[in-house]
């Protein structure tokens, strides 16, 4: 388990619940607009929101950004997205909760350089931290977390020399930078190993989880496969990527990263965490493909089931076309519906048979009633947020 930030008055890491984040789109000088569709993720669910920062007039905009956030009654933590300008960076952490800068083009920047010696490659990480330091000084007066964010894609020459362009080069390049921020005793970090790439997302971070752990270090991982695109492909990337380490438990915050409006990222970062079994946010369910046993029509009663359920968070329920596989496959549901026969269902509590003998016609119903007497049903319109 991870160390325990926090990021304004969010906890991150540490037990704590698995973050949910995404960035603005809009132009940063462009308050109205960033503040608006700020709002708009935040109201999907987003509990991170990170803004770009490209240059000093964009990261002092962040204030403006920030209090008419806060007129608008919304205190969501604020992340400066830093590139190449250390000035921005110190500027946005007097604002901002959290600056987010990356190993390769922040400091470490060595441009045409392609070899380096031992004395020129040391030269250059003391360097690296006499660079820091002003930053990490200002983060630790005004309580700023950072994330070191290493982009598969962005390299210095420095890490490209010894390593080249590859997951351990990555996970190099942010320990590197874990070490320079832990010799000035600054502690409120996240890392993440992006790539487009979703076997090098993965390996890098594991390889990265790997070096800490050798060198005493735990702190919380953000999680996303950058570059993703959009519709399903980007969709079915985010999964692969983030669910691998997530079942690893590796992953204390993530973002889905698409070619969309950004509040369409908040559902699917969900829909992960779901599946996985991280943070359960929605009604799950179990259900059979069906095959010639199965003697009603299971697609359409799993649509039922969902139209009346899906509310419920925290509910698992199995729909199963058979008694031969089905009441064993849906063993961890805690309710069940399952064929009986032509036209027939049972009904389960756990692994407790309930009712049996049921039109299809009266058991969805039949069902609901089961789970109002089980103490698990909510009425839709009682239920908050996220």
């Amino acid at each position: 388990m991870s160390r325990q930030i926090h990021i304004g008055d969010l906890t991150l890491g540490g037990g704590a619940p698995i973050r949910v984040q995404s960035m603005t789109n809009t132009d940063t000088m462009d308050t109205q607009a960033t503040v608006e569709q700020t709002l708009r993720m935040v109201e999907a669910g987003c509990e991170i929101v990170r803004i770009t920062a490209p240059d000093v007039k964009a990261a002092e905009n962040l204030y403006n950004i920030k209090t008419e956030l806060a007129k608008r009654g919304c205190y969501v933590p604020l992340v400066a997205d830093i590139h190449f300008n250390p000035l921005a960076a110190e500027t946005a952490a007097t604002i901002v909760e959290k600056v987010r800068v990356n190993p390769g083009n922040y400091t470490d920047r060595n441009v045409g350089k392609t070899h380096f010696t031992e004395q020129e490659y040391n030269d250059e990480l003391k360097r690296i931290g006499d660079k820091m330091a002003r930053l990490i000084e200002i983060c630790k007066q005004h309580n700023t977390a950072m994330r070191i964010g290493t982009n598969h894609g962005s390299l210095s020459e420095r890490i490209m020399s010894r390593y080249g362009n590859t997951a351990e080069g990555m996970a190099q390049s942010a320990v590197e930078f874990a070490q320079v921020c832990r010799q000035q005793d600054y502690h409120q970090l996240v890392f993440s190993m992006k790539a487009s790439n979703v076997g090098v997302m993965v390996q890098s971070t594991r390889r990265f989880v790997e070096k800490m752990k050798e060198l005493g270090m735990d702190y919380p991982i953000h999680l996303g496969v950058t570059e993703a695109g959009n519709a399903m492909q980007a969709r079915y990337k985010s999964a692969a990527g983030i669910g691998a380490l997530l079942v690893d438990g590796i992953g204390d915050t993530i973002r889905v990263s698409l070619t969309e409006d950004p509040e369409a990222e908040i559902p699917v970062a969900y829909d992960i965490l779901q599946a996985v079994g991280a943070r359960i946010s929605q009604c799950e369910y179990i259900a059979c493909p069906s095959c010639g046993r199965t003697q009603y029509d299971i697609q359409d009663a799993l649509e039922q089931i969902k139209a009346r359920t899906k509310h419920l968070k925290g509910v698992k329920i199995g729909v199963m076309g058979c008694i031969v596989n089905g009441p064993g496959e849906m063993a961890d549901a805690h309710y069940g519906y399952v064929g009986q026969g032509a036209g027939k269902i049972t009904l389960y509590k756990g692994k407790e048979v309930m009712k049996r003998n049921i039109d299809q016609a009266d058991a969805v119903e039949e069902l609901v009633n089961l789970i109002k007497e089980g103490g698990d049903w909510v009425e839709a319109d009682k239920l908050g947020s996220r």
